[in-house]
């Protein structure tokens, strides 16, 4: 499950990053970038934080991080979980 997050988050933050840079009209300002990224996860668990940079040296930067628990019977384990994207 904890590689569905991931992958699942990537997917996100580089639909995102693509947006900001190709997108203009949909993704606007960070709001809508946001919004757009996190539209476009499909994970299970809860809805990560995603984060947006139109300034960054690569272009526009969209990353995200979650803290995805995984129950193991007697113990309850918290996986960090990140991703980034940045497209020109």
């Amino acid at each position: 499950m904890a590689m569905a997050v991931a992958g699942s988050m990537h997917y996100a933050v580089e639909e995102g990053a693509r947006c900001a840079s190709v997108r203009k009209m949909v993704c606007t300002d960070e709001d809508t970038t946001i919004a757009y990224a996190k539209a476009h996860y499909f994970g299970p668990g809860g809805v990560p934080t995603f984060a947006y940079d139109p300034v960054a040296a690569c272009g526009h930067s969209v990353t995200a991080s979650i803290s995805y628990v995984v129950d193991m019977g007697l113990k309850k384990v918290s996986v960090p979980i990140t991703a980034a994207a940045c497209f020109p």
